[in-house]
């Protein structure tokens, strides 16, 4: 609004505050009446020229150069001047500045060591006119910002609500989700690209090979969508591994079950096995072998960027269902030939 139009708002009395309110009053002040009576919170019509007359006040009193001059121009007409007709029109005595620059600046305006102050007459016979406080005061005060057009900057909130007329967007991140899926054991060997919908969105995602029964993975910025800029949340995927007739996992390792013979155990065997892909591949095992032991095929397990695995065959020494007396004969001297030491230590084990 023009500066000529001060004289009929009180900005104090607006916004609520005292006349010697601090600026951070001030600032408070409008935070509170904006949060109240800004359009896009208020909808009334009433609320739309408050929220005018709350931001008008502001953008007077939060500037101190701004301040000054309404405080001036209000000073002026609560102190009684008027403007008083004239010969030939409506013109305007000076003198009526007297008081007011003399509380000003010390002395009066006309006065013995005042300023003296001299008005341009308007067009018509030596009328007055008001908008010439725009020029007076502007240059009390450092210039005028906004002239005969109206002084309004766009106001500052310092991170609160508002700015420039409008809310300030505060960027709000969006909320995590969750979700499950169930894989297959090969997915969950191999990795998988799999279908999604989180958010009311489709999309894809690869599941990374090794992934375990129960595991969580996070996916980012698949979760509800930021506002205002904000980052959008994850998703958090938990994953359900069906089990494998063959083959369990163990960190980077495909465990599978070897049954061996109790002369294969003795002598040691190569026996050829089928890996996980169906290839056939050789474990080799070592003589003297027991029920638990692990032989391992290296590479063959879990392939993933960050490390191969290996086959483990964890080897099962089967004995016949049904036993003859040579095989009883032959265990019979089996034991006698592996010596009374390791019967003896074998026995100790057993009372544990």
């Amino acid at each position: 609004m023009a500066e000529n139009e001060w004289l009929n708002k009180d900005f104090y009395k607006i916004l609520g505050v005292s006349k010697d309110a601090s600026d951070s009053d001030i600032t408070k002040a409008y935070r509170k009446l904006a949060r109240k009576y800004h359009p896009d919170i208020n909808k009334t019509k009433e609320a739309e020229e408050k929220f005018k007359d709350i931001s008008e006040a502001y953008d007077v009193l939060k500037d101190k150069e701004s301040r000054q001059r309404y405080d001036a121009i209000r000073q002026f007409g609560a102190g009684g001047a008027r403007f008083t007709g004239g010969a030939g029109g409506a013109g305007f005595n000076a003198n009526d500045f007297a008081d007011m620059f003399g509380g000003m600046f010390g002395g009066g305006a006309g006065g013995p060591g005042g300023s003296h102050i001299r008005f341009q007459t308007g067009g018509n016979g030596g009328g007055f006119d008001a908008s010439n406080l725009n020029d007076i005061f502007g240059s009390m005060f450092g210039g005028s910002r906004g002239g005969s057009h109206g002084y309004y900057d766009d106001y500052d909130y310092d991170g609160g609500a508002f700015q420039g007329r409008r809310p300030t967007q505060v960027p709000e991140d969006g909320t995590d989700l969750n979700s499950k899926i169930t894989l297959t054991f090969r997915q969950a060997v191999k990795g998988a690209t799999v279908s999604l919908s989180a958010g009311g969105k489709k999309f894809k995602t690869r599941v990374p090979a090794g992934v375990k029964n129960g595991q969580k993975i996070r996916l980012a910025g698949k979760g509800h969508a930021g506002k205002n800029g904000g980052k959008n949340g994850d998703l958090y995927l938990q994953i359900t591994v069906t089990p494998d007739d063959k083959f369990t996992m163990e960190g980077s390792d495909l465990v599978m079950t070897l049954p061996i013979s109790v002369g294969q155990a003795v002598t040691g065997a190569k026996i050829e096995v089928l890996d996980f892909d169906g290839e056939p591949t050789t474990v080799k095992v070592p003589a003297g072998t027991s029920s638990g032991d692990e032989v391992r095929v290296h590479g063959k397990g879990v392939q993933s960027p960050r490390k191969k695995g290996d086959l483990v065959a964890r080897i099962a020494i089967h004995v016949p269902d049904r036993v003859n007396g040579a095989m009883k004969d032959a265990a019979k001297a089996f034991d006698k030939a592996s010596g009374e030491k390791f019967l003896d230590e074998l026995a100790e084990q057993q009372k544990r």
